[in-house]
């Protein structure tokens, strides 16, 4: 069979392109080092939050937004400030331009069209808490697929297959690209190793043993491989300075095979990478009681109510409050000198503000179960997070603020804590409950948060007394960075080809996903909005697809 196009890389931003190719009539080949269960990639295991502008959903809940808006918001974040410097951020703005454009357009009405629906309640991420042109969303802007990772999945998985059925798509799992095959300054093609079949799960690690080589040629290769999530020293290395010392430690909010090494493959064949300095790691990472893969961490989906302290038990300034600044956080954190972190909350917090990130820890969404949804609103904590209270190590549970101090120093062993400082800190904060207005910004937040209906109803808890015994048990949480997007990669113009060091098109060679920093090597700029990771696979990947079928 003879190829118009090979993708390599069968996550999300690779299934889209495929879908899109297949489409038109091209003859594709789908390749990707893992088995075939890890069909999907990284969006699978994803919340399924997008990032959509004055939709319906919006609009019920009485949200006002606008593309200027958010726009305003998108450059607040991104701080694009290498427009001028080798060209680093040409591209990256863009592609800015153009996905707040699809966000605040057609992306729901195309969404919709292959079959996906969204939870009626949207949610409020990244809020910032700068002033009206800096980082953050203005409003809420966080829409949950109702079925979320595995449901944005499906209706691509389901037009590849179909494509395949019609013998226009050729999927082959356990076929690792080595090399990019270049002739003339062109990239015709691609070799690698055939890996020996696996059955590992999703998730699992599988063998990297070779029992095989192939050599491949097509008109045009797509590259839709991923980040360096996974890849714990190629981030130490790319580590920037303005995030301060690389954590010593990080758990994994990926599988291992996020590695990164088409971002080195593809920069040999001529491809250039650009912000390599940017990423986004997660504050709030706990580690997973039952893990699928090594070291595998899961990021708390915070409410503002939580109170936040250093690994000293110092709480941190304004505004670092749970969901609003995840970089700013991350970045007062490493400065502490430490790479954790704690909440301290009750019960009646955890119970109304505690989700966990990701498809496995929302069965009641990705089951697509509505009387399991409207079980969140009953008294105790989602089951998911009980199953942590219960059995994480990162969690201590006790009746009185000595019990829990104790308990805080015996899981990191360090005997950091000071009681009576943290007490202080506590009741200090507690005073301010006396009143509906208070100069503690983080409480000021809480209750202003409470102005939107969606948060009212399933996200903020009522302000109260952390020290108030009839709130509940005393609840810690230790929080571990928790490794996760690339935000820089291959450079390439609104087409998706992969541009070379001089800025001009390598021939033949095309990215799409997080490979390329979901864009142009750097869509989100410093900062994300959130929602924008799976949204950047699906824009980039439908980018691709339409562009080399034009060929």
């Amino acid at each position: 069979m003879e190829f118009d196009v090979i993708v390599v890389g069968a996550g999300l931003a690779g299934l889209v392109a495929t879908a899109e190719l297949a489409d038109a009539g091209k003859k594709v080949l789908l390749l990707d080092q893992e088995p075939e269960a890890s069909l999907g990639g990284q969006a699978w295991w994803s919340f399924g939050g997008l990032f959509l502008v004055d939709s319906p959903e919006q609009r019920r809940l009485g949200i006002k937004d606008s593309r200027e808006l958010a726009w305003q918001d998108w450059l607040g974040t991104a701080g694009f400030d290498r427009e001028e410097e080798e060209d680093e951020d040409y591209w990256g703005k863009k592609w800015a331009e153009a996905y707040v454009n699809f966000a605040s357009g057609e992306k729901r009405e195309w969404l919709t069209a292959q079959g996906i629906r969204f939870f009626p309640v949207v949610g409020w991420a990244e809020r910032g808490g700068y002033l009206a042109e800096g980082h953050g969303n203005s409003v809420p802007r966080f829409h949950i697929v109702w079925g979320t990772g595995p449901g944005i999945v499906k209706p691509f998985e389901d037009r590849v297959r179909k494509a395949m059925g019609k013998g226009l798509v050729d999927y082959r799992p356990r076929h690792r690209v080595n090399e990019l095959i270049t002739e003339d300054d062109s990239v015709i093609g691609v070799r690698g190793s055939v890996l020996v079949p696996s059955s590992a799960a999703r998730g699992e690690a599988s063998s990297g043993e070779v029992i095989g080589d192939f050599s491949l040629l097509a008109k045009a290769v797509l590259v839709t491989s991923g980040g360096i999530g996974a890849n714990h020293e190629l981030i130490r290395k790319n580590w920037p300075d303005r995030l301060g010392e690389a954590p010593k430690n990080m758990i994994s909010g990926v599988p291992e095979h996020v590695d990164g090494r088409m971002l080195a493959i593809t920069e040999r064949a001529g491809g250039r990478i650009v912000n390599r300095d940017r990423m986004w790691h997660y504050t709030e990472g706990i580690k997973n009681h039952d893990p699928v893969w090594d070291k595998h961490g899961i990021r708390i989906l915070p409410g503002p109510s939580s109170l936040w302290l250093d690994a000293t038990g110092q709480r941190f300034p304004a505004p670092n409050f749970p969901g609003f600044d995840t970089l700013g956080t991350l970045e007062t954190i490493m400065a502490t000198g430490y790479d954790y972190s704690w909440f301290i909350l009750t019960q009646k917090v955890i119970e109304k503000e505690f989700a966990l990130s990701g498809s496995e820890q929302n069965p009641d969404l990705t089951g697509k179960s509505i009387r399991k949804v409207l079980s969140r609103v009953l008294p105790g904590a989602p089951s998911p997070v009980q199953a942590f209270m219960d059995k994480g190590e990162d969690f201590v549970i006790a009746d009185s603020l000595s019990e829990l101090v104790e308990g805080m120093n015996e899981i990191t062993g360090e005997k950091l804590l000071v009681l009576a400082d943290i007490e202080r800190q506590i009741i200090s904060r507690d005073r301010k409950m006396d009143n509906k207005f208070t100069k503690d910004l983080q409480i000021t937040a809480m209750r202003g948060a409470r102005h939107y209906i969606g948060d009212r109803l399933i996200r903020v808890a009522a302000p109260h007394k952390i020290l108030d015994p009839k709130n509940g048990p005393l609840i810690a949480v230790r929080l571990n960075i928790v490794s996760r997007k690339t935000l820089g990669g291959l450079q390439t113009d609104l087409s998706c080809r992969v541009l070379n060091t001089s800025g001009h098109p390598v021939k033949g060679l095309y990215a799409a996903g997080e490979v390329a920093g979901f864009g142009g090597g750097g869509v989100h700029g410093y900062r994300s909005l959130e929602g924008t990771f799976v949204g950047g696979c699906l824009f980039s990947g439908r980018q691709a697809g339409r562009a080399i079928a034009e060929l």
